[in-house]
Formats: C-alpha cells, sequence, structure tokens
C-alpha cells in the first residue's frame, strides 16, 4: 500500500487536478481552446469519481482532471490507483495539510490487494507523497487498516483462534508490548468459563489473547474485540446463507489489533491493554448446548 507513494516527484509524474462541478469551468475558462474542446468531447463535467485522461500534442497522457463530491472529501480517489494506467502521478491542486494527508491515504487505500492466494494482475498506480502530507498519520492509519483487512479476507482454515493469535504476538513483537495468552482448560484455571465453552466444540483449543503496551503510569485505554473466527451456529447451527460469511465473525478482533496498531505506531500516552477472546464455534459432541446457563468471569 505505502509503497506505491512514491518519495520524490519522477520528472515524467502526471499531475493530476481534482475538481468540483461547480468550479470546473472557471478552471476550464483559463485553458485554451483546444483543452475545453477536448474536455467537452470526452463527457467531463467533474461529477464524482468521473476521470479524464488528457492528452499532449504528441499523443501521451499529460493530465488528468477527477470530479469530487465536495460534501464527501477527497475519499473519491481511493479508486484512482487501479482506473489510471500504470505510471506516476503527483496531486497538482491539493496543498492543505488535511486535504492532502487525507489524498494519500485514500490513495494507499486504494492501493490494498489481498494477496496471499493470488498475485493482483497488474500494479497499482504510484502517487508522489504530497508536500503538506502528514507521512506518519497516513503509514498508522494504512498498516492498520491493511491488517484489519488481511485478517478478516483470510477464510477460517488459515486464521483460527491459533493464528489470530500468532498475528497478536507478532504485532506485539513489532512494538514490544507484553502479551499473554490462555489456551484450552487453562481458561478455566484462569476463571474464564464462558469462553472455554462457546469454543470447547472445536478440535482448535479457545485462547484469550491479553495484550499490554505503555507506561503503568499513563491513562487505561483497554479494548475488546469479538475473536470468533468461525461461527457456525454450534447445535443451533446457522442455514448456508447465513453461514457464508461467518469468517468475518472475528472482525471486531481485527479492528481491536489495527487500532492497537495505531495507538503503538502514534506513541500515544496511554496504557493500552487489548482483550480478545479467539474461538471457533463449531458442531461436536462437546458443543455447549441451547439453554445451557454459561458462566462468565
Amino acid at each position: 500500500m505505502l509503497n506505491q507513494l512514491i518519495e520524490s516527484q519522477a520528472a515524467d509524474s502526471v499531475p493530476i487536478t481534482v475538481l468540483a462541478k461547480r468550479d470546473l469551468a472557471e478552471w476550464l475558462s483559463g485553458r485554451d481552446d483546444h483543452f475545453g474542446a477536448w474536455i467537452e468531447s470526452t463527457g467531463f463535467e467533474a461529477n464524482p469519481g468521473q476521470t479524464a485522461l488528457c492528452p499532449s500534442p504528441d499523443g501521451r497522457l499529460s493530465e488528468v482532471l477527477v470530479g469530487r463530491d465536495v460534501a464527501a472529501g477527497l475519499w473519491g480517489l481511493a479508486g484512482l490507483p487501479s482506473a489510471l494506467p500504470r505510471g506516476d502521478y503527483a496531486l497538482a491542486n491539493i496543498d492543505e495539510p488535511e486535504a492532502a494527508t487525507k489524498a494519500a491515504l485514500a490513495w494507499a487505500l486504494g492501493c490494498y490487494r489481498f494477496d496471499r492466494y493470488r498475485k493482483p494482475e497488474r500494479a497499482s498506480a504510484r502517487l508522489v507523497w504530497p508536500e503538506a502530507a502528514d507521512r506518519d498519520a497516513v503509514a498508522g492509519a494504512a498498516t492498520a487498516t491493511g491488517l484489519v483487512r488481511d485478517l478478516v479476507n483470510t477464510p477460517a482454515e488459515d486464521m483460527g483462534p491459533a493464528e489470530l493469535a500468532a498475528a497478536a504476538e507478532q504485532l506485539a513483537g513489532e512494538f514490544e508490548a507484553r502479551i499473554t495468552v490462555l489456551t484450552g482448560e487453562a481458561l478455566l484455571t484462569n476463571n474464564y468459563p464462558a469462553i472455554y465453552s462457546v469454543g470447547r466444540g472445536s478440535s482448535r483449543a479457545p485462547r484469550l489473547i491479553d495484550l499490554n503496551w505503555g507506561p503503568a503510569e499513563a491513562p487505561r485505554v483497554t479494548i475488546v474485540g469479538k475473536g470468533v473466527c468461525f461461527d457456525s451456529g454450534g447445535l443451533d447451527l446457522k442455514p448456508s446463507g447465513n453461514m457464508l460469511l461467518m469468517k468475518k465473525d472475528m472482525g471486531g478482533a481485527a479492528h481491536a489489533l489495527g487500532l492497537a496498531r495505531m495507538i503503538m505506531m502514534a506513541g500515544l500516552p496511554v496504557r493500552l491493554r487489548v482483550l480478545i477472546p479467539a474461538v471457533e464455534n463449531m458442531v461436536s459432541g462437546n458443543s455447549f448446548k441451547p439453554m445451557d446457563v454459561l458462566r462468565t468471569r
């Protein structure tokens, strides 16, 4: 994602001008008649998401116009990395820090590809870093979002309780956080009976992931994320139509880890704790039963 934002402006980078529909006519008034005729012939009206590829006299791509919705901000740029021809681009008329940061982040998020099982067919277009953009903010939000998307997109076969715990351990190692993982019957020993009960029907042992970071004297912030890596419904078996997306039942855990990444990357002065119960709710002779009373901590 971030590697599609390049450090220095290449000599042949193509400028991108972002225009609201209300500003198009005034902007065109400053261009020559041939340019205006080209824009009219393409039907470009600066509608949100609309693009116009403008050629130079020698037939090369010389400029890109992009329409945007003023109320929606600059997030419409997220579609450009895959929509534009491969090459290097630079924003021509975005120089305010907040707008530049949003534009760079939108571009980075638009470059996301889930390539664990299949490589993308083509590389995304690249953008020169807007000079006014807050690079640290973009890096934090983009890498955190990429982490969340990767975790949620991975099928349950490859993203069970153990794999979710491994992702948390990798994150903890990167930021020197402290982490403990209670597994299987250790949940009962440490008084987490509900987590154990929900996950005991699976051959993949349930877990409680407990990540801690930051100085002890800092204000406490605790994030809890639901980590049901697959929810078959147990003995209340879900119909297939409702089960197809149950690999995403760990999305709360993924977001908890993504938010933790942003907090740690920013070095916020907090005492962070992340708690993730990671389980599979599966059907077996050991599954908890409808109307059972599940004791909690």
